[in-house]
């Protein structure tokens, strides 16, 4: 059993995380922006939070440097963290605000806080995405973890596009930076993951508060988008499960250490999610696009589409990938209840 410091654990990718990190028998702090967020995660794991192998802490900001200062400090101390709380969103007004700081100082901040309060520490494991690898000037390129998107400071603040870009791929820069100017005792290990689909935990409590990623899919479901389906935009794809598995295994195997994950499933379009929905569940079939105006065909680039290369993640850590169709017939079917409500 390793004590595992968890960031963002009310996030979509941090709850399986979380859940996956119980299941291999791990001990879990997490931290979470209100106490309510917190009572909610230890009310889904009764018997964890009973026997004191799952607890919450309190980050109310991440975007201060110094926010996770009390967080790393443990009894029993922390033998590794992995961090997910970054924000993921299109809608941002300030990007500098909204998702340069928060990502960049929230990534380095962490670092920092480990290595002055937690020298018990062996491992940091961090979500990045992507966002930080792939070129947008080259569609057709196959990808792997030697490849750095090439967003500048100057674009970073122009579109929030733009700016998630660069939120991640400057939080990401600035990881290793840190590792290599200040040899601390720990090792870094990074999952790069595309676009993240697959089922929503129990815990989400109102389809307004859903993934962004998992919306298209909602969309398609509950006829939202019946007269057209939105533009795929990265043909890239990853189920939550083994994304989850992956930031585990990082934390786990030794030899996952000083590595970057590009962690892809496969790719997919939206006209593919539609298809599944309506030959896997009869009963949506009425509210899934079907028109050839609705339902525009794969809608990949003209020139193609990123191609990736993902067996390091299958070779060093042993991620075996879901099908893009198991993905979406669980992710509906966790999503379900909530057309009733």
């Amino acid at each position: 059993m390793t004590r595992i410091l968890l960031t963002g654990g009310s996030g979509f990718i941090a709850a399986h995380v979380l859940e996956t990190l119980l299941q291999r028998g791990h001990s879990v702090v997490t931290t979470v922006r209100t106490a309510q967020k917190g009572k909610h995660i230890l009310d889904a794991h009764p018997q964890h939070s009973r026997n004191g192998t799952l607890n919450f802490v309190v980050v109310d900001d991440i975007a201060r440097l110094t926010a996770f200062d009390d967080a790393v400090v443990s009894d029993p101390p922390f033998e590794a963290v992995v961090h997910t709380a970054s924000p993921y969103h299109f809608k941002s007004q300030d990007n500098k605000k909204e998702l340069l700081e928060p990502a960049i100082n929230g990534t380095v901040g962490l670092l920092e806080a480990v290595f002055k309060k937690a020298p018990t520490v062996k491992r940091v494991v961090i979500t990045s995405s992507s966002a930080a690898v792939l070129d947008q000037s080259q569609p057709t390129k196959v990808y792997n973890e030697d490849d750095w998107c090439p967003v500048t400071e100057e674009q970073a603040l122009v579109g929030p596009a733009n700016g998630y870009r660069a939120s991640k791929t400057f939080a990401e820069r600035g990881a290793w930076k840190f590792v290599e100017e200040k040899k601390p005792n720990f090792s870094l290990a990074v999952c790069n993951p595309p676009l993240v689909l697959g089922p929503v935990l129990h815990y989400l409590d109102s389809i307004s508060n859903l993934n962004t990623s998992n919306q298209r899919i909602w969309a398609i479901m509950s006829g939202a988008a019946k007269k057209s389906v939105p533009p795929t935009g990265n043909h890239l794809f990853v189920d939550v499960r083994d994304l989850a598995l992956g930031h585990a295994l990082a934390v786990e195997k030794p030899e996952a250490g000083g590595k970057r994950f590009f962690m892809v499933g496969g790719k997919f379009s939206n006209k593919e999610i539609a298809e599944i929905v309506a030959d896997s569940f009869p009963e949506l079939k009425d509210k899934v696009p079907t028109s050839e105006d609705a339902l525009k065909p794969g809608d990949y680039p003209a020139g193609g589409s990123y191609g990736f290369d993902n067996s390091r993640s299958k070779e060093v850590l042993g991620v075996q990938y879901r099908s893009l169709k198991e993905t979406i017939v669980d992710a509906v079917k966790s999503l379900q209840p909530f057309e009733e409500k």
